[in-house]
């Protein structure tokens, strides 16, 4: 699950996404149209900043704005700012790997694996959603991806979605 202060980047990045190429955007703008606390959505976009997706201009006529196309920007990246890793248990990340302090054998984990399948479907998801979706989201296309589906099905769903 996202927290909710991920909800809200996304929702910030859905209005600078709306309003790319038409210069700084107000935090209060923000705040208003998505219903954001504004001193939350400050500490959201400063993070946003410092992590290169958005910069900022101070004085008369400043704001927010993106620093990368919006099609170069998805959600996995987003996620990854604001909330950390997003697999589900820390010896499946792939950015914030640690080994479970509960397991001893992750060779004959049984968790593992299942981890791994839900890992894998939800990067599939976020990878391949750029900000652009927030643009056109009919374009986002969705496969029910039956339990117990393989790699080659997940995979073969996730380049279905990108294409």
């Amino acid at each position: 699950m996202i927290s909710k202060k991920a909800k809200y980047a996304i929702k910030a990045l859905k209005v600078l996404t709306e309003e790319y190429g038409k210069g700084p955007v107000l935090i209060s703008y923000i705040s208003a149209k998505e219903n954001i606390p504004k001193k939350f959505l400050e500490a959201i976009l400063l993070e946003l900043r410092n992590h290169g997706i958005l910069q900022s201009q101070k004085g008369k006529g400043g704001g927010y704005l993106l620093r990368i196309d919006p099609g170069r920007v998805n959600l996995a990246q987003v996620l990854r700012v604001i909330d950390g890793p997003i697999a589900p248990t820390p010896c499946v990340s792939f950015n914030f790997y640690v080994k479970c302090d509960d397991c001893a054998d992750e060779e004959t984990c049984a968790l593992k694996p299942i981890m791994e399948r839900v890992r894998d479907a939800n990067l599939g998801v976020y990878e391949n959603t750029s900000l652009l979706t927030f643009q056109s989201p009919e374009s986002l296309e969705t496969k029910e991806i039956p339990i117990g589906a393989g790699s080659a099905e997940l995979a073969e769903a996730s380049a279905k979605m990108s294409a």
